[in-house]
């Protein structure tokens, strides 16, 4: 029982810090990355698909995006969908192909984006630590309903804890790693 807590709770942090992977990849640093469309959607026959679906995205010159639409009547809605979404970049259109021109990033832009980042890893963490607060909440009501010995009980609020400095240290890591890369020029 209590095996089966810690299992829940260890997939569950996982999640966690694969939200943040997604949320980190949304922050745009200094060189450009097609994953920061990923959660650009546009309307594609009545319902709403996302970018990488109904196009290519690559990086060109070093400062730039370029969507290559699979079909050509798609590029106005291609347009509409970047407008609508919260980049603040202005797509140019010339007839195959849209391209996101990137302006490089002040020092200002920069700090705001350490913030961004920092705040997100903190909602991360804050989630892991809820996670544990559930998994030994669930693991005192196994010992008190006797189907398992206090002993086993105080074993598994380690291990929750062992789990949660665990994952905890991986966001950190991660973390280094974005405001490094939004550090680089």
């Amino acid at each position: 029982m209590i095996d089966e807590v810690l299992e829940d709770a260890d997939d569950r942090m996982h999640k966690s810090v694969e939200s943040l992977h997604i949320a980190f990849s949304k922050i745009r640093s200094g060189r450009p990355n097609p994953a920061l469309l990923d959660h650009v959607e546009l309307e594609y026959f009545g319902s709403p698909t996302p970018l990488k679906h109904v196009s290519s995205i690559s990086v060109e010159e070093g400062r730039s995006l370029v969507i290559k639409p699979f079909e050509k009547n798609t590029l106005g809605d291609i347009e509409k969908a970047i407008f609508a979404s919260d980049l603040g970049l202005t797509p140019a259109n010339n007839g195959e192909v849209v391209r996101l021109q990137l302006p490089p990033l002040t020092e200002e832009n920069r700090r705001d984006l350490i913030k961004q980042a920092r705040h997100e890893a903190e909602v991360a963490r804050v989630a892991i630590r809820n996670i544990r607060r559930d998994a030994i909440h669930d693991i005192r009501e196994i010992v008190k309903e006797k189907l398992a010995s206090e002993d086993e009980g105080h074993s598994g609020e380690e291990k929750a804890q062992s789990l949660t400095d665990e994952r905890v240290d991986e966001i950190e890591k991660i973390l280094g790693a974005k405001e490094e890369d939004l550090l680089t020029i």
